[in-house]
């Protein structure tokens, strides 16, 4: 029988996974990618270089891990039906941006996005991600009886033009620019938007 969890347990393990992440994003910006180590990284943040790894099996994870996946198969899973997969995949991954909405999470969002576009084995890395968001997506579509290549297709050109916006996003001169990640998603989305 398994042993019930503290309450604390998962806020901590949340907090853990954040510091991690925090530290590691500061450590990159100071000392570059590739000259930190996770040895370096878990010292920051104040545990074991095993607790890095039972939260981030690579160091790829700790820039690309994030908690939304779930969110957005639930929001996608929460669309009415009688919407086309395209339309319920699109207004799901809408709905999810709502709580995006800080500058916090625009300012390492743009960390992220920076690391990710140049640092070789971050990007390498982008894509099966894709692969993982498009998967559970696609996973709920076709619970609800969406024919599989339609659910496919569908769910693959949210995601292309969600990825084309971050990368717009994330290069963009964020004095100059002063827009949210929140609302250049949105603009990419519009895109597939249904037209009268």
């Amino acid at each position: 029988m398994a042993t019930p969890q503290s309450p604390t347990a998962p806020s901590r393990a949340v907090g853990t996974r954040r510091s991690l992440q925090a530290h590691a994003l500061r450590l990159f910006e100071e000392q570059g990618y590739e000259r930190t180590t996770v040895a370096q990284i878990a010292a920051a943040a104040g545990v074991s270089h095993m607790t890095f790894f039972r939260n981030f099996p690579t160091k790829e994870d700790v820039v690309l891990d994030d908690p939304y996946d779930p969110l957005l198969a639930d929001a996608v899973g929460a669309q009415p039906r009688e919407l086309s997969a395209l339309e319920r995949t699109r207004l799901g991954l809408l709905s999810t941006l709502e709580g995006l909405r800080s500058d916090d999470f625009d300012a390492e969002s743009r960390q992220r996005l920076r690391l990710a576009t140049s640092v070789p084995a971050v990007r390498a890395r982008i894509w099966e991600n894709m692969a993982k968001t498009q998967g559970a997506v696609v996973e709920v579509l076709v619970a609800q009886e969406v024919e599989p290549a339609v659910a496919e297709a569908s769910v693959g050109a949210v995601l292309g033009a969600l990825t084309s916006g971050l990368l717009h996003w994330g290069a963009s001169d964020p004095s100059a620019d002063g827009s949210r990640l929140a609302d250049a998603l949105e603009a990419a989305l519009d895109v597939l938007a249904p037209r009268p």
